[in-house]
């Protein structure tokens, strides 16, 4: 016999996405919500490399009320509970799984969502297990880290995915090619130089030269270049720019990388393709209708514009130039989200997100925080 349970609301991932849009959720008096993952809270963050540390300085609140950038809920402080300035990723998981100790969130872990069927103007959620969930709305939480970017080039088969290492300093100590210059590939580089290792880094356009924007989703964070700095002294990066990679391929030595410009380098190891993340979005891709250059297309309350009731919340929610990839931007949103949500339900919500908006964690003016926006 076929579990089945039927909801408000679902939402589909467990990390600071899901967490948060289900902390606003009952704020807006929302408490029908049920949240499912794959392997539990946060668990994309526990399976990042050891190494590798948040971005954003975690503070906590100012004297005036403006919540740790990486807050997912209100009168919270990663920077405070776990004492760090810039978390592990194993520590801002411990961050969230008490966060949702505290609101009480029940998360069921598990099972895959298989499908998404919209049957009369409900969610019909069918997961691996074979149970059915079904709801009003679904939100959309799933987030990035699980699915790594594949076949970004013939050969890249034969590469190591940045996702999937769990320690630079256990990697084979020899020269290694990193194949990307953006976050993942200068943190990969930087933390085999500060492990010993020589390291290539090939990128088409080297990262750390800062591009006229002042966005910072558009160039290094300046935690990532002032690390950068100290493992370039060492001597150990070499950069390989203005090209990209055409094709690996095995060889004698191991593996050959060659570049469009005609330039090849041999590797012992397989080379770490760090070229990024396709998304979550990806397994449910015919929900969204697709903006030219690739991104969902969303309403300004962050809903399909293809399937009415479902929400995107997380690194993939972007507006024409406005890119809401790290956590102190996506966050704003989540008070969005569930006020559209809230009304859709017949629930009035009043002043019952204030608290949002009093700690700086409410966006809703999309007019802001373009390209040319200092914010």
């Amino acid at each position: 016999m076929v579990a089945t349970s039927v909801h408000e609301v679902i939402i589909v991932g467990a990390g600071p996405a899901g967490i948060g849009v289900a902390a606003a959720l009952r704020d807006a008096g929302v408490n029908d919500v049920a949240i499912i993952d794959r392997y539990g809270i946060g668990a994309s963050f526990r399976r990042w490399p050891v190494e590798t540390r948040l971005l954003t300085p975690s503070f906590p609140s100012t004297g005036w009320g403006q919540a740790d950038l990486n807050a997912v809920i209100p009168h919270s402080s990663p920077g405070w509970s776990l004492r760090t300035e810039h978390p592990t990723g194993s520590e801002y998981a411990d961050y969230l799984a008490k966060a949702a100790e505290v609101l009480e969130l029940k998360v069921g872990v598990g099972a895959n969502v298989m499908r998404i069927e919209l049957v009369r103007g409900r969610y019909r959620l069918v997961l691996s297990d074979a149970s059915v969930m079904n709801a009003r709305c679904v939100v959309w939480a799933a987030g990035e880290f699980q699915y790594p970017r594949q076949q970004s080039f013939p050969g890249s088969e034969l590469c190591l995915h940045s996702g999937s290492v769990r320690s630079y300093a256990q990697l084979p100590d020899t020269q290694h090619v990193v194949i990307g210059g953006g976050e993942s590939g200068v943190d990969a580089a930087i933390n085999l130089a500060m492990s010993g290792r020589e390291v290539v880094l090939i990128t088409e356009a080297a990262g750390w030269e800062v591009v006229g924007d002042s966005d910072p989703s558009m160039n290094l964070a300046p935690v990532t270049m002032d690390r950068l700095r100290n493992a370039a002294a060492t001597g150990r990066i070499e950069p390989m720019t203005g090209a990209q990679v055409r094709e690996v391929r095995r060889d004698t030595e191991g593996f050959k990388i060659l570049l469009t410009d005609g330039r090849e380098r041999s590797s012992q190891s397989p080379p770490i393709d760090a070229s990024g993340f396709t998304g979550s979005v990806s397994v449910i891709a015919d929900r969204f209708a697709k903006h030219a250059r690739g991104w969902p297309l969303l309403t300004s309350e962050d809903e399909s514009t293809k399937s009415p009731g479902l929400f995107l919340v997380g690194p993939q929610v972007r507006h024409d130039e406005r890119i809401f990839c790290f956590i102190y931007k996506y966050r704003a949103r989540f008070p969005v989200v569930a006020s559209a949500i809230a009304e859709r339900l017949g629930i009035s919500v009043n002043g019952a997100l204030d608290i949002w908006r009093q700690q700086g964690m409410w966006l809703d003016d999309l007019s802001c925080c373009g390209s040319e926006c200092a914010c």
